[in-house]
């Protein structure tokens, strides 16, 4: 017999580390294992947003889209270091949907979800002189202006695991659950995991199927278990570009489709350009954006932008596939971006959950409704909690960001403009803890790079899961972007060398 939890997560994405971290809170001993890094796939390649999905009012998914717009203002308050408020522009095009369309549907998304952060929607004059018209082309004479924000999402399924395991949840990274059955009694979950440890054998009284891409496969490969629901597999491509233009609205860009595609101002210095709806029948742990879809964005784009962009513009592009929910639409852009649950009860007491569809913006209340399925079932608390606690770092003042930049500025002096704000962008007040008493960038040891030290490196290893450059560079940040070649092999040569350097009692 193994190890005994309450609960086995299987799947590191921003389902699986939200579970964990709403089961922790109630008591549950929780394990969650990731095959590969924490948001290696589908959480790590979204478009980085919190939003409620405006298109989505077209497909009358109003469940879906009024629990997005409570949710967005929930996480903007939990993490105010990795959430920030972004102002839309939405210029009209008369062709694809009628201005009173395009106002109802405003009107619809600013009163849904009853907001208090974020301002209103409003008509705008995009052919007068000024930052929001100047980028686009003249046809383009009216539109409109709406709030959403903007996500670091590798970060917050980072800082999820985090929390999960501050509050006592074990999480496994580059460890895949290779088999789980039930035991006789039908009392427990007897599982097989296999990391860099090797294999062990662990007992669990629920276990949850967050495997996103794979949890079909998952399910009858790992689990042999039989479903009537199915996944349906919608890659979405990204190119991330130079800046486009000055400014820090973002464009939201309707095409003749019926898609859309948004431009936001990223990275300090770039633009991101996305996304695509297309199906999709590889393997979803290599997949690329093709050259129809590249030229796809490029072209929504041209239509409205002055300066226009070409396929080799791109400095980065990125694909991720997105689970969905199989509701046998026809249209790839019309599949159910809402959440399914499949719980099996088990005949011993012994519930499988596995989840089907669902998006970054409600991982929380997905995460919340998952453990009032559960929790009757485990003996734990049936009470959610998180929707008022903050993210790791994100204990800020009055969730005012603005006031604690100033004050990371005064108790470090010492750090650029630029690298103060991405600290306290990305870790919060948690950048205190590998800051230190640091009283010079000299103190938080050598350059690898750009602007990120060993010192940050060390605390991305020891707190954060990190064992490779890709993790530091492409997930825990985005500072890959920033570095040339030689930097970027630096920081996978330092993290090669002192990944198995870890502190007394973390896990390796």
């Amino acid at each position: 017999m193994g190890k005994r939890y309450d609960l086995l997560v299987v799947g590191g994405g921003i389902n699986g580390a939200g579970i964990a971290r709403d089961a922790a809170g109630r008591g549950l001993r929780v394990l969650l294992v990731e095959k590969d890094d924490l948001a290696s796939h589908t959480s790590s390649w979204s478009s980085k947003l919190i939003h409620g999905g405006l298109r989505y009012l077209e497909y009358y998914e109003f469940r879906l889209v009024r629990e997005a717009l409570i949710e967005r203002e929930v996480l903007l308050k939990a993490a105010p270091h990795i959430i920030k408020p972004l102002d839309f522009v939405l210029p009209h095009s008369p062709e694809q949907r009628p201005a009173w369309l395009v106002r109802l549907g405003l009107f619809l998304y600013d009163h849904l979800g009853g907001r208090k952060i974020l301002p209103g929607s409003k008509g705008v004059d995009l052919a007068a002189p000024g930052p929001l018209g100047d980028p686009l082309k003249d046809w383009v004479k009216r539109g409109f202006t709406y709030a959403d924000a903007f996500v670091m999402d590798s970060r917050l399924v980072a800082l999820n695991a985090l929390d999960a395991k501050e509050r006592g949840a074990e999480i496994l990274t580059r460890t895949a659950c290779t088999r789980a059955r039930r035991t006789a009694d039908g009392k427990a979950w007897a599982a097989e995991i296999e990391g860099p440890d090797g294999r062990r054998a662990v007992e669990a009284r629920a276990l949850v199927n967050a495997a996103g891409p794979w949890v079909e496969r998952f399910l009858k490969g790992g689990l042999g278990v039989e479903t009537a629901k199915s996944v349906r597999l919608v890659k979405g491509s990204h190119m991330v570009v130079p800046k486009l233009y000055a400014g820090d609205h973002p464009y939201i860009l309707q095409n003749d489709d019926k898609r859309i595609v948004f431009v936001i101002p990223y990275e300090e210095g770039f633009s991101l350009i996305g996304t695509t709806d297309v199906e999709y029948r590889g393997e979803p742990g290599d997949v690329r954006i093709s050259d129809e879809e590249a030229r796809y964005l490029c072209r929504v784009v041209n239509r409205y932008f002055r300066r226009e962009v070409r396929p080799e513009d791109a400095v980065w592009t990125y694909s991720g596939v997105r689970p969905l929910y199989d509701d046998a639409s026809g249209n790839a852009s019309a599949v159910t971006r809402d959440y399914v649950f499949d719980l099996d009860a088990g005949e011993g007491g012994a519930p499988l959950l596995s989840i089907f569809g669902g998006k970054i913006t409600t991982y929380r209340k997905l995460a919340e409704h998952a453990l009032e399925k559960l929790a009757p079932l485990l003996g734990a608390s049936r009470d959610g909690w998180t929707a008022n606690v903050p993210l790791p770092g994100g204990d800020i003042r009055g969730a005012d960001f603005a006031g604690f930049l100033a004050e990371l500025r005064q108790d470090h002096p010492f750090l650029p403009d630029a690298m103060a704000l991405r600290v306290a962008r990305a870790y919060g007040t948690r950048a205190r803890i590998w800051l230190g008493g640091a009283e010079s960038l000299a103190d938080l040891g050598p350059c690898l790079g750009g602007d990120l030290h060993v010192a940050e490196l060390a605390y991305l290893r020891d707190a954060e899961w990190a064992r490779t450059g890709d993790d530091a560079l492409w997930r825990r940040s985005k500072l890959g972007l920033h570095l040339d070649a030689a930097a970027r092999a630096r920081v996978g040569a330092w993290m090669a060398a002192n990944a198995g350097q870890m502190p007394a009692g973390a896990e390796a």
